[in-house]
């Protein structure tokens, strides 16, 4: 009981990292965070060991641009197994190296925390995602030191395999009814990644929304978050997408030209 505590404990964390920090904050630019709140969330997507900042927002950049092609990292045509895990062990296409060439990513580099973390993400990584974790559990739940490590790392299994069911699950099976030609909309990944990413039809027809789903009363943790955090001074200037332009995309299936990079303000037309 004391090692399922710990680990639920440390991947809800770890998913903040992952979902509000690199996802939200530096992917998408949903919304502003102040330079404490940039370096917890820093320190969680560290923990998290899903590679650094800059790589995962790279990544994920080319994902959303060149989304369902050979240009996309985890491209879900290529099949479940590749989507989900076999993009990481494999060699990239060459047309996400070329096409790559061609995306901006230099805001992210803008940032000092994500260039500190870049500069140092291995020690980081060991202090922060291998030793701490262990010595946490050990002293904070009274595990054992075998019972930690079994924890520390059942943790990061479970972490690791909530992001990927993002890239395969939510673009393979479910609803499209923003865009029949992109991601899908599937509850059962947003109630285990716990942050509304399964929401991915919609979330993918207007990634600057910090919300990623259309109704308030959707599974959503992590906009409730956002929002506290917004309140106490820490986030600022949240990005929302209007209502009536949800409607007009839902009327017309209107499709996203490749050109409007998901960092960019919509144009409300």
């Amino acid at each position: 009981q004391k090692i399922l505590k710990s680990g639920i404990s440390l991947s809800l964390l770890t998913l903040v990292g992952i979902s509000v920090g690199a996802h939200r904050l530096w992917s998408h630019k949903s919304f502003k965070a102040t330079l404490s709140l940039r370096i917890v969330l820093m320190v969680l997507q560290t923990i998290a060991g899903q590679n650094d900042i800059y790589t995962w927002c790279r990544d994920h950049r080319l994902h959303h641009k060149f989304g369902e092609t050979d240009a996309d990292p985890h491209n879900s045509k290529r099949g479940f197994f590749f989507c989900h895990v076999g993009w990481l062990l494999t060699k990239k296409h060459p047309d996400v190296i070329i096409k790559g060439k061609t995306v901006d990513f230099s805001d992210f580099l803008a940032d000092p925390v994500v260039r500190f973390q870049r500069k140092y993400y291995l020690p980081l990584y060991i202090i922060l995602g291998v030793v701490l974790p262990v010595v946490a559990c050990h002293y904070l739940f009274d595990c054992s030191w075998i019972d930690s490590f079994i924890s520390s790392y059942t943790r990061h299994i479970i972490s690791l395999h909530t992001t990927w069911f993002v890239n395969s699950a939510a673009h393979m099976f479910g609803a499209q009814p923003y865009n029949p030609k992109i991601a899908r909309e599937n509850i059962f990944v947003s109630l285990v990644v716990i942050g509304s990413e399964g929401f991915h039809n919609y979330h993918h027809t207007f990634p600057w929304d910090y919300t990623i789903s259309e109704t308030g009363w959707k599974f959503n943790p992590t906009k409730h978050a956002i929002e506290l955090w917004a309140k106490l001074g820490l986030a600022y200037d949240l990005r929302r997408t209007s209502p009536e332009l949800v409607e007009r995309v839902k009327r017309n299936m209107l499709q996203r030209s490749e050109e409007q990079h998901p960092y960019e303000k919509p144009r409300e037309c």
